[in-house]
């Protein structure tokens, strides 16, 4: 099992995937997010709300509020997971979990930090 806290800008979004042999619990902490399964189809979730994705659930989300979404991330592992770790809607396949603190929209500000409020 493993926990996190990711912090999405407005706008955000990631591609349509999903996580062979591990269910995801998401809980909005701040802001808005909204899933879409394989058909698109969303549901929004604000602040204390959350969502459960069994093993092999495709989906995809987006930060949808005018603030940053705040998202916590539970990722339960099963005993049949495969070395897999994350598939794509083309096939592409990740094999190594992502274990370090991982800038992708440019650099960390620094003194800007996510509060529980």
């Amino acid at each position: 099992m493993s926990v996190g806290l990711n912090y999405y800008i407005p706008g955000r979004k990631n591609k349509l995937h999903t996580h062979p042999g591990e269910d995801h619990i998401f809980v909005v902490m701040d802001g808005q997010a909204t899933f879409y399964n394989k058909e698109h189809q969303p549901i929004v979730l604000n602040k204390g709300e959350g969502i459960m994705l069994p093993e092999n659930h495709y989906y995809y989300f987006q930060s949808t509020g005018d603030k940053p979404l705040a998202l916590f991330r539970v990722s339960a592992k099963k005993d049949n997971k495969p070395k897999v770790v994350r598939v794509d809607a083309e096939g592409n396949k990740r094999t190594e979990e992502e274990n370090e603190f991982v800038v992708v929209d440019g650099a960390a500000i620094e003194g800007k930090f996510w509060e529980l409020t």
